[in-house]
């Protein structure tokens, strides 16, 4: 064998954030509790839904958290911080199995002072479509929409 054959076939990797690694761990029934690998607090889960949220429930409050964090920090960088900030979220779900998500509807409850409607949307927007990587991760075929109501 030449030594011409022997290209170097190594890809240079995309430098980006360190993967994310969690653990979950089984606690009887439908109960987990998932942890990051390195420690810290954990997040109970329950498909039965009586200690905790189930998997999908918990799909959905990641992408309001995720979506929450960049609407507070975007209005924060326009000096109109967030005084209070609810998401309520609605997943619809396929009748069949998997009991996939298809839709998506968010109604976000901002307060705070000198925040009008036009920045709160803006930065809605941004979130949704841009900056959470929650959202990015999903079917980017699902719809998901959202709606603000402020004060």
């Amino acid at each position: 064998m030449s030594t011409e054959s022997l290209k170097d076939t190594t890809v240079t990797p995309v430098i980006g954030k360190p993967p994310s690694k969690v653990v979950v761990t089984w606690d009887g029934d439908h109960r987990f509790d998932g942890v990051r690998a390195s420690g810290g607090p954990s997040v109970r889960m329950d498909a039965s839904g009586k200690t905790g949220p189930s998997p999908v429930d918990t799909l959905l409050i990641a992408l309001a958290g995720c979506t929450g964090v960049d609407v507070v920090d975007i209005l924060a960088k326009r000096r109109t911080p967030v005084e209070d900030l609810r998401v309520e979220v609605e997943g619809e779900r396929f009748a069949g199995v998997p009991g996939r998500v298809t839709r998506i509807h968010m109604i976000y409850h901002v307060k705070g002072a000198g925040i009008d409607a036009v920045h709160a949307e803006r930065a809605i927007e941004l979130a949704v479509t841009k900056y959470c990587s929650v959202r990015d991760s999903l079917d980017p075929n699902m719809p998901v929409t959202w709606e603000l109501r402020l004060g």
